[in-house]
């Protein structure tokens, strides 16, 4: 299954030693749940598009340090494009950024958190279960790193997950497109970095509270596999 990463930024060099950059960090997630997937990498921060949305099976988008909402040439040829997979029916993943750029490209709402910052572990409350959801599990905890949320839904969503600070955590549109606000792909050690260098931003609190949090279990392999479910039901759909 050819799978295509849409790149939405990039880990800084100073951090890359922990587990490289997102197109070694994505890989290595769902190599822990399936040996079928061939990632296929574009660059689109840098303008690095799919010549058709038909050129992969499915996509997944990561994150970004950039808002939706900024006015970046690329983000809105992101936001085309999403609107086209939308029309056509190709599967789409949307990670962090990934997940705000599905929900404001089609018709929803993007704005900085009231809650500010969500960082560290934090743990979601599943709301309603899809048969790809296999283990079952009604909660679980994702690593968090954003500002940013969706805090209004595109018309015709299903909200899946909500999280304490987070109120639009795991959607769907349709049946063919996910949005998670977390990130399943970052080690506990880059989450960690990531707090350090933004203390100023986060605030000092915050961080303090986000690191501690690191001790606590996380579920991003049964999440990569629920992800994994999800795509390859869809594609079984289409066939």
């Amino acid at each position: 299954m050819k799978i295509g990463l849409l790149e939405c930024d990039h880990v800084r060099d100073e951090l890359r030693h922990i587990a490289g950059d997102y197109r070694e960090m994505f890989p290595a997630l769902f190599q822990q749940v399936t040996q079928d997937w061939e990632f296929v990498f574009y660059d689109v921060c840098n303008g690095e598009f799919p010549e058709s949305v038909h050129a992969c099976d499915a996509y997944i988008c990561t994150g970004s340090k950039n808002s939706v909402y900024d006015d970046e040439p690329w983000i809105q040829q992101m936001k085309d494009l999403i609107q086209e997979m939308y029309t056509s029916g190709k599967t789409f993943v949307g990670v962090c950024f990934g997940h705000q750029l599905l929900g404001e490209a089609l018709g929803g709402k993007v704005e900085k958190s009231p809650n500010g910052w969500s960082v560290g572990v934090h743990s979601f409350q599943l709301l309603k279960h899809e048969e790809w959801m296999q283990p079952v599990k009604s909660d679980f905890n994702l690593l968090m790193m954003c500002q940013d949320q969706v805090l209004k839904l595109p018309s015709g969503s299903t909200l899946l997950a909500i999280t304490e600070f987070c109120p639009n955590a795991m959607f769907m549109v349709g049946s063919h497109m996910l949005g998670i606000q977390a990130h399943p792909e970052f080690p506990k050690t880059y989450n960690q970095a990531l707090m350090e260098l933004r203390v100023e931003r986060i605030g000092a609190e915050k961080v303090q509270e986000g690191i501690r949090s690191l001790e606590m279990q996380t579920d991003e392999s049964c999440i990569a596999g629920w992800i994994v479910q999800f795509t390859e039901s869809r594609l079984v759909a289409e066939n």
